[in-house]
């Protein structure tokens, strides 16, 4: 499947959570909650299916393990 036809297939949410990271190349949980307006729940559900789609990986913080980064994936 083409990237174009895997977009097309996610949620709304996750549609909306990978045009703010595409913005702003790299943000924390609390960002994307704050700046996607979605709650906590959907907000894992949109991560979730975004990571199944190989879109967007994970980085931790070396200062603070708890943390996490999101970003979207460079093909």
């Amino acid at each position: 499947m083409e990237t174009l036809e895997v977009i097309r297939t996610l949620p709304p949410s996750a549609k909306l959570l990978l045009r703010v990271l595409k913005e702003n190349k790299i943000s924390r949980f609390e960002e994307l909650m704050e700046e996607t307006m979605l709650s906590k729940r959907t907000l894992l559900y949109a991560i979730r299916a975004l990571k199944q789609m190989d879109l967007i990986e994970t980085q931790i913080c070396m200062s603070d393990a708890r943390r996490r980064f999101y970003c979207v994936k460079l093909r």
